[in-house]
């Protein structure tokens, strides 16, 4: 990769050394040398992003597929990512260009700029930029860049995230983003550690971070046999949502198929997802969803107070939307989320 540019969130060490901030691995790198996610480096004491403006992926998907089913549904949503990862899953979906840099691979993408970024947004008239498809921080910078830009044109910021976002990272990434789905993706520090190449402690503390900071925060869970399916976990994971994150934060529970590394574990069956939607409401929570699961009744949003059908959805596709100014039309509770682009 060529595309070299300041990083942000840094500091000089002795010598010629640096500690990135940025996530939690907080590498400390040597001059020369790599940070964990392959797209920092130490260039003569000073950390560059070497993927800045580098996009793999630009398109308009609906806001459904990031999933974010409580922020402006039934809209579109420019999706862009840079190549690149803080974390090493073995059952990633998008490992061509995500463990690119790691595998060795040259992925340079198409150079565009933050103002590129936010004028195809508008071309495309979509309400919404998410930084997806890969991981959103270790290309901080551009999505920042992008991100402050598009606030300045009314339009709304998104990320798609493993959640190890450093503290200092979601302070300063907060008053430009409006929202966030994290891949909760197991309960056990060791299944982080193991599987995952990160530990679970940043994960939970960076949601916390989100919601104290006002981000809109939906959860997913992609559940894998074998690896964060037993009821236990399941239901740790319901728990800590319910409990440290709050009753209106929405959890999806997603159907694993086999990829990458993983292709001979075999499909989640639908009663562990059933168990995993019954898990979260017994923990209180309002709103659950299954994903990666064809004609399934869990992928519309209902009044938690009277059951109506507010939402109604099929894949990535929104039916009917009987929300009145973020209200149930018939018992007029309200409707936690983002229904506006206002």
């Amino acid at each position: 990769m060529t595309h070299d540019h300041d990083a942000m969130l840094w500091e000089a060490l002795d010598g010629q050394t640096v500690r990135c901030n940025l996530c939690g691995h907080q590498c400390v790198i040597a001059a020369g040398k790599y940070g964990v996610c392959r797209v920092r480096r130490n260039v003569e004491g000073k950390l560059k992003s070497l993927n800045y403006g580098a996009l793999v992926a630009l398109n308009a998907d609906p806001i459904e597929k990031k999933p974010l089913f409580h922020f402006l549904p039934g809209t579109r949503s420019l999706s862009v990512a840079a190549a690149g990862c803080n974390f090493q899953c073995a059952f990633c979906q998008n490992w061509q260009i995500s463990q690119a840099p790691r595998d060795g691979l040259s992925v340079g993408g198409a150079t565009v700029s933050p103002a590129e970024i936010v004028a195809a947004a508008v071309e495309h008239h979509c309400p919404s930029i998410s930084y997806t498809y890969t991981e959103p921080t270790v290309f901080f910078e551009l999505a920042h860049d992008a991100a402050t830009l598009a606030k300045e044109r009314g339009l709304k910021n998104c990320f798609v995230s493993n959640g190890f976002l450093s503290a200092l990272a979601v302070e300063t990434i907060a008053p430009v983003l409006d929202a966030i789905n994290v891949d909760l993706k197991a309960f056990r520090d060791a299944t982080y550690r193991t599987i995952m190449k990160a530990r679970l402690e940043p994960v939970l503390e960076c949601l916390k971070a989100l919601v104290k900071a006002g981000v809109w925060v939906e959860v997913t869970t992609l559940v894998v046999p074998g690896m964060n399916d037993s009821p236990e976990e399941l239901q740790a994971i319901a728990r800590f949502i319910a409990e440290q994150l709050g009753d209106s934060v929405p959890w999806h529970v997603s159907r694993f198929h086999g990829d990458y590394k993983m292709t001979s574990v075999p499909s989640t069956p639908l009663r562990t997802l059933e168990l995993a939607c019954r898990m979260g409401k017994e923990a209180g929570l309002k709103y659950i969803y299954s994903g990666n699961v064809a004609s399934q009744a869990n992928e519309s949003t209902y009044c938690p107070a009277c059951r109506e059908l507010l939402i109604e959805r099929a894949g990535f596709t929104v039916r009917k939307n009987r929300l009145a100014g973020g209200c149930c039309p018939g018992c007029k509770t309200p409707i936690a989320g983002v229904w506006s682009a206002q």
